[in-house]
């Protein structure tokens, strides 16, 4: 199997990377769909508007409203088709990003990527999910190439919520083990191929970087100033987490995400706070004889991270036909494959109860 490594085309962050918006769209058109959600827009659009006009972009809002699924984006895509863009700039978080990506991919055009929060490494990567109305998964889309410009303001992730900062950290400190998972059984990353070295070592350096920095880095969460610490944490939340999942390869961890939500009360916790209790699971059915796990369960204390699926929002006893649901939907993902050993719907029930 050939391997394959892939990402954005720029990478740009740091105090004031917005104000580079409209030199960089500008190299794409005159003509920009934003994709952004009612209240990022009602924050920013005057901001956005004044930081392209110097370069003579037009921006076309397209506003993002209720849950991403295929009816939002065909509405989305009619807007951008009939407004003839020649480009897509999404700005917000994971759902205006996810939009964006489709608007952009149906209209075979280049995506500019503006998170405001750090809540996981959308911004970076080329995968966006669909829901139906009730927020059930339906499916995870892929672009053809990554965004080619992510823009990355600490100034503006910094006056986003602690709560979705620590989502972040729960999204990304996964990636090392999942990609390892996936090197070690020689699974298929994100680009159906399989894993390089170098995704291994950025995946590794994710989480040195998130143990190392993480409690200092979340302490300047939401006060809008970003410190040094914070500055590392975000990069390894958005570009090593990025790198390390779409070119090394998920598990256990993230194949939960399709089954937790049916367990009543977890459906609506952030998707990182999902992949947090995830990873405990992964690393139980492991078994692993170091320290790991340990060493984890500190650092989720110190950092404020759940442990446990009442953590989560679960209540009281979890009926068993509910688990073997959640368990049935996790193992059909493609992502249970990339483990260790086949894994067993009991197995899976079995470690879940131990959360």
């Amino acid at each position: 199997m050939l391997k394959v490594f892939g990402g954005p085309g720029r990478y740009f962050q740091g105090p004031g990377a917005l104000r580079t918006l409209g030199e960089s769209a500008a190299l794409f058109g005159r003509r920009a769909a934003l994709v952004i959600d009612s209240y990022v827009y009602g924050v920013l659009h005057e901001r956005l508007a004044d930081l392209c006009k110097p370069a003579n972009v037009e921006l076309i809002p397209l506003i993002v409203e209720g849950e991403m699924t295929p009816d939002t984006i065909a509405s989305l895509r009619a807007q951008a088709q009939a407004q003839s863009v020649d480009m897509v700039i999404a700005v917000g978080g994971g759902k205006a990003l996810d939009a964006g990506k489709a608007v952009a991919k149906a209209q075979h055009q280049h995506l500019i990527t503006v998170p405001t929060v750090a809540s996981n490494d959308a911004p970076t990567s080329k995968n966006y999910v669909l829901y139906d109305a009730h927020h059930n998964l339906l499916a995870v889309e892929h672009m053809l190439f990554n965004p080619t410009i992510v823009l990355v303001d600490t100034e503006v992730i910094s006056t986003a919520p602690a709560l979705f900062f620590r989502a972040g950290m729960g999204d990304a400190i996964s990636k090392k083990f999942e990609a390892e998972q996936c090197f070690r059984n020689q699974g298929q990353n994100m680009f159906n191929a399989a894993s390089t070295l170098t995704a291994q070592l950025i995946a590794e350096g994710c989480m040195r970087t998130l143990l190392t920095d993480g409690a200092a880095a979340l302490d300047a969460a939401g006060t809008g100033r970003p410190t040094a610490a914070f500055e590392r944490v975000v990069e390894a939340m958005i570009l090593m987490s990025g790198l390390g999942f779409e070119s090394g390869g998920l598990s256990i961890a993230h194949a939960l995400t399709r089954g937790l939500p049916r367990i009543p009360g977890i459906g609506q916790a952030l998707h990182g706070l999902q992949v947090a209790v995830g990873l405990l699971v992964q690393l139980d059915l492991e078994h692993r004889s170091d320290t790991m796990l340990n060493d984890l369960l500190a650092w989720y204390a110190q950092v404020g991270l759940p442990t446990r699926l009442s953590e989560l929002g679960a209540a009281g006893t979890i009926d068993d036909a509910v688990l073997h649901e959640a368990a049935t939907l996790t193992l059909a993902a493609r992502h249970a494959t990339n483990f260790d050993r086949t894994l067993t719907e009991q197995e899976l029930v079995d470690a879940l109860r131990r959360r």
